[in-house]
């Protein structure tokens, strides 16, 4: 599925009747069997961007479609093809591990041996067999993250959206989540979109970069990553657009997203 974002803006409304604009007229399609890392200076609105795509806040104007490049004439509902990992995880930390990965199907109706039968192989799938009845208070925080991960997977939605999903790991263990990702976006080839601060993280595992500029957010730049610039390259270009715009927001209002 493609993730069409067409002239989306977003105000919130300020003090005394002031207005802040997160998202000035965004534009982008975020195509399918890709992942989309969106970046920009903290607080100009990614975060944002990414839950109005999800169905979670309605934007001030503008339009967000999720189209099926075979089939154009079909109209697809925001959330109804899409699920989310958040950065804070937001596990049942009562539930064991099978419960926390079987709750959506559970939500769904389905009956216990078949979620289970699912969510066990979820679960193997992301390196966890054996912690099946553990909770989330007796993981790791890299293992919590896979437990995440795979209660979102097992939705089976064709969108996968995640806000700074592996932000709060260390070093070691992200560079393990990232691998862990790209196995599954091989296996499965899900329209990803993934939004982070770090530069490096998103040269990794983004096959587009999306970056946004300083509040009022609007598209900087979008660049295909295919190996035809360098790394080390890229990542200086990006460091620099990113410090061009911390530049220009300093001195603004407050800050959202």
């Amino acid at each position: 599925m493609d993730v069409v974002v067409d002239e989306v803006s977003q105000i919130w409304p300020g003090l005394g009747g002031t207005s802040v604009v997160a998202l000035d007229r965004v534009s982008h399609r975020f195509r399918s069997r890709r992942i989309t890392c969106l970046l920009g200076p903290s607080g100009c609105g990614k975060s944002t961007l990414i839950q109005i795509i999800a169905g979670l806040e309605r934007a001030t104007g503008g339009t967000v479609r999720i189209e099926d490049p075979q089939r154009h004439d079909i109209q697809h509902p925001l959330g109804a093809d899409s699920v989310m990992v958040w950065q804070n995880l937001n596990l049942f930390p009562w539930r064991s591990v099978i419960d926390n990965v079987a709750f959506g199907l559970e939500m769904r109706g389905v009956a216990k041996a078949e979620r289970y039968e699912r969510a066990r192989a979820l679960i193997a799938s992301v390196g966890l067999r054996g912690f099946e009845h553990h909770l989330p208070g007796q993981l790791s925080g890299g293992m919590r993250q896979r437990v995440a991960l795979a209660r979102a997977l097992i939705m089976e939605r064709p969108i996968l959206l995640m806000d700074e999903p592996f932000a709060a790991l260390d070093a070691q263990t992200k560079i393990v989540m990232q691998e862990e990702l790209l196995r599954i976006f091989d296996e499965t080839r899900k329209t990803i979109v993934f939004v982070t601060h770090a530069i490096e993280e998103a040269v990794a595992i983004g096959t587009t970069l999306v970056m946004l500029s300083a509040r009022p957010a609007r598209v900087r730049e979008a660049i295909r990553n295919d190996g035809r610039v360098e790394r080390g390259k890229l990542i200086d270009d990006l460091n620099t657009m990113i410090m061009e715009e911390v530049e220009r927001q300093q001195g603004g209002g407050p800050l959202g997203g």
